[in-house]
Order: structure tokens, then sequence, then C-alpha cells
């Protein structure tokens, strides 16, 4: 009979676990959709928020969610505390290193292959690091053949899980992604515990490190908030259709203004018109002077003379 019980909750534990790597890799697919859409420091936050995801919430927490389930009779489990913490900058780091490299390669075959390859391994990494950081009286050992077949099936996932953020953009399509890769993660996981195998010891000594509830619940939570907090930062943030139409408007702008600037110079400087003619305004209730008329051919001094005769 075997002393490893990995589901001492029912299904709880690897349905939780399902649908909690479901949710990181949606969001991070969704993320991704998001960078592949700006430019700059807009599209390296972007990744990083999608590394944080899939790597923090879509491999760690659902491994620890479902370790949660985990049990050895007759000994206690606790946890080495940097090493767990470790495990799980290993996934963020790997997986966003894998991102990086596939945004950059613009989906190309090569970068694609070597990101799913450093992505895989690493999440297995991850998941065997996680393992050892595991603390119990016994003697623990791996059937290296399944060992194998856990590392294939994560550097596989991985490279599916790269390309499905290459690829997808509509709702549904992340949707439908996500529930494989969430298949992939779990399948890893599961078959990478199906290798270990468990000897108690035959007398149970003191367990050093941290007990589950107390570690790994607080920090599961933590992680959880913040991606729960970068889905409401893809929720409100512009969606792809929105940015490429402000773009758009403003190509059409600067097209005009261009255009504009070309006319003008071809033209030259326009001349204003010379000023008009100031007229003299009579002022109302003014009479213009009045001149005597000078008599025609007959000169002034002519008439004066007939006058004083």
């Amino acid at each position: 009979m075997s002393v490893v019980n990995h589901f001492t909750h029912g299904p709880l534990t690897p349905v939780l676990a399902y649908l909690m790597s479901c949710l990181g890799c949606m969001l991070g697919l969704r993320l991704t959709a998001q960078a592949q859409a700006s430019r700059g420091g807009a599209r390296v936050r972007w990744l990083l928020g999608a590394a944080v995801s899939i790597g923090g919430t879509g491999i760690w927490v659902m491994h620890f969610v479902a370790m949660m389930g985990f049990a050895v009779e007759g000994t206690q489990i606790r946890y080495d505390v940097p090493l767990t913490a470790a495990s799980a900058i290993v996934a963020i780091v790997v997986v966003g290193t894998g991102l990086f490299l596939v945004s950059h390669g613009g989906g190309r075959p090569l970068p694609l292959l070597g990101g799913g390859v450093l992505t895989g391994l690493g999440v297995a990494s991850m998941h065997y690091l996680g393992m050892y950081a595991m603390n119990m009286s016994a003697h623990v050992s791996y059937d290296r053949g399944i060992v194998a077949a856990s590392v294939v099936i994560a550097v596989v996932a991985a490279t599916v899980a790269l390309w499905f953020t290459m690829r997808v953009r509509k709702p549904i399509w992340i949707t439908g992604a996500a529930l494989v890769m969430g298949a992939a993660v779990a399948g890893m996981h599961y078959t990478g515990m199906y290798a270990m195998a468990v000897t108690p010891h035959a007398e149970p000594g003191a367990v050093p490190g941290a007990d589950a509830l107390d570690f790994l619940v607080p920090l599961m939570t933590a992680i959880s908030l913040i991606t729960l907090t970068m889905l409401l930062m893809v929720i409100l943030a512009p969606s792809e259709k929105e940015l490429h139409e402000d773009a758009e408007l403003d190509a059409r702008l600067e097209r005009r203004r261009l255009v504009t600037q070309r006319q003008a110079h071809l033209t030259g400087p326009v001349q204003p018109p010379p000023p008009a003619a100031r007229v003299p305004v009579q002022e109302w209730g003014m009479e213009p002077p009045m001149y005597p008329a000078p008599s025609r051919g007959v000169p002034s001094s002519s008439r004066s003379r007939s006058r004083h005769r």
C-alpha cells in the first residue's frame, strides 16, 4: 500500500489548482496581446505582467495549491522558505525570458523553439526545486523515466503556450488556449509527482521548516491579489482595436500636417493686401465749407472795379 496520497481533500485541490492555472494563463495571454499592440516601455511592462501571471499564478500557485492535497503517511511535511521562494522567482524569470525571446523574434520558428525549450526546462526546474523544498522524515527517490517524460511535457507545454501568446487575440480563442495550457501545466505537475517514491524513516524525527498553512497560503494569496490587480488593469486599459484606431487617427493627422506644410513651402509666403486709402469722413451735423466759385473769363480785379463804379 502506498504511503503517498495526492488527493487528501478529494477533487478539491486538483480542480482548484487547474482553475488557478487557467486563470493565470488566460490573464497572461491577454497581457501579451496588449503588449503586441504597444510599443516601448508599455510593451515591456505588459510582458512583465504576463510573466508574473503565467509563471506566478499559472504555474507556481497551481503547483502549491496541488501540493496542499499532498500527504505522506507517517511523517509531517514542512517547507524550506528560501527554496520555496526561489522556485517562484525561477518560474517568473524563465517565463519572462521566453516571452521576450518570442516577442522580439517576431514569432519565427527558431526563437519560438529556443524560448519553448528554455521555458520548459525552467518550469521543470521550478517543479523539482519546489519538491526539493519539502522537508519530511522520509527518503525520497524518483523514477528517471517518468522524470524525463515530465520534462518533455513541460517543454512541449511551454512551446505551445508561447505560440499561443503570439497568435491568439480574440477572447474566445484566449479562453480556449488557457484551458489547454492549464491542462498541460497540471499534467506536467502530476506526472512529476507520480515519479516520486517516498519511504518513511523507521523512527520519525523533528521536521524543520514552515508549515504550509503558515507560509504557502499567505504567499499564494499575495500573488493571487497581484494577479487580480493586473486583471483590473487589463479590463480598464484600451483594447487592441482602440489602440489601432488611435494610431490610425494620429497617422492621418500627421499626414495632413505634412501636406499643409509642403503646400505652404511650394506657394511661398502669402503677401498681405495693400492698405486701403483713407477717406475723410464727414461728421454728422457739420456742413462742408462754402467757397465762391470764380466767374469764368472775368478776372477778379475787373469785378472789383465794376462794383466801385
